[in-house]
């Protein structure tokens, strides 16, 4: 909890730092959260999303995308080194608001009957096919969608974080506490599989917030698309 309130202070107070003092020719904190932002409502809410109705989301997809990067960068952080959404709780708080978002803007703009033929009906089919289509849809697209998210979030998150561990751990006590010289050596290898995963970690924590993000503007925008 110390950890996620931390977060909302640290993104609250640097992006207030980024944009407080806004110019034509930006400096170098104001091309950067420009950049950030930039990439989320170009690159995420305006290519999944679309037509204008993408700009009012933008700020959830934006806030969403910072919280979880920050959140997940906490695990590279010595004697922190704990990603928050390494537990499972806050995964399915943050899947859970997804689930509510493209549901709720689904049902607002077709109403409730509309938004669940959209979302079951696929365009085209008829007959009796449809008896075993619709149920699967709406397994699939009502019921389904936040434990995907929140699984691809927290296992990447869990996972990484116990690979450190193991490799961490697991170095420390073949070269301290192991007698053996090649338990010496499997243990300088642990350390270096341990920076190895490391920097693999930086690229896994970045894109676990960029899919979850681009998920859930890919789930509003079907929300409230015409037709699939």
């Amino acid at each position: 909890m110390v950890m996620i309130v931390l977060s909302a202070v640290l993104i609250l107070v640097g992006t207030y730092a980024m944009s407080r003092k806004a110019e034509v020719v930006p400096g170098r904190l104001q091309f950067a959260g420009e950049y950030v932002y930039g990439f989320v409502r170009n690159g995420i809410a305006r290519d999944s999303i679309g037509s204008e109705e993408y700009l009012k989301y933008v700020p959830y997809l934006f806030s969403l995308f910072m919280f979880v990067l920050v959140n997940n960068y906490f695990g590279l952080i010595p004697f922190v080194q704990f990603p928050t959404f390494s537990h499972i709780g806050f995964a399915v708080g943050l899947a859970l608001l997804t689930w509510l978002l493209y549901n709720g803007a689904g049902v607002a703009k077709h109403g409730l009957l509309g938004y669940l033929k959209l979302q079951t009906v696929p365009a085209g089919v008829t007959g009796f096919v449809l008896a075993i289509i619709v149920p699967l849809e709406f397994l699939s697209n009502i019921i389904v969608r936040p434990f995907t998210l929140l699984l691809r979030l927290f296992a990447n998150m869990f996972a990484g974080h116990l690979l450190l561990m193991l490799f961490a751990l697991g170095g420390e006590y073949l070269i301290f506490e192991a007698t053996s010289p090649i338990n010496v050596v499997a243990g300088v290898l642990s350390f270096v599989m341990f920076f190895g995963v490391t920097l693999l970690e930086l690229l896994v924590m970045f894109l676990q917030a960029y899919v979850f993000t681009l998920l859930t503007a890919m789930y509003v925008g079907g929300a409230i698309a015409d037709e699939h």
